[in-house]
Formats: C-alpha cells, structure tokens, sequence
C-alpha cells in the first residue's frame, strides 16, 4: 500500500545492484516513490506524516507540474 495516498497498486521500478538488499516502489496513483530501506515515516501508512498524505480529491485538483526545460547548450 501507498505510504502517501494508500493506493494498494505499487509497481517495482528497480532492485538493489546486490540481490535482496532493496527495491525502488512507486505508486501507481500519486507517482511516490521510495526505497524498501527507508524509515518507516517513508514506507508505511500508519507512519507517513498526516500533513503530506494524499487523497484522490487531492490529486485531482493539484496543480499541473511543469516539465523540466531542455539543458542549454555551451
């Protein structure tokens, strides 16, 4: 599940370059991303900070992030 918005579709993005030491998660709704080693204030629920928690209404309404411009050429 979801630390942030307690969605329970998370997607494995990455292993640990050593077998079994970590995994990179993201959710599938609100895109948050973290590695299994992180504190629990990162990685579970009941521990995630209320003030940052997301709701569905939440992520409807956030305002649209805006892309990462090209790099500038020397």
């Amino acid at each position: 599940m979801c630390p942030r918005c307690e969605f329970d579709t998370i997607e494995k993005l990455a292993d640990s370059p050593v077998a079994g030491v970590w995994e990179v998660l993201q959710c599938q709704r609100c895109l948050y991303t973290w590695r299994t080693t992180e504190p629990l204030r990162r990685t579970s629920r009941e521990h995630y900070p209320e003030e940052f928690r997301m709701t569905q209404a939440d992520i409807d309404n956030a305002p649209e992030v805006p892309s990462v411009p090209p790099l500038r050429t020397r």
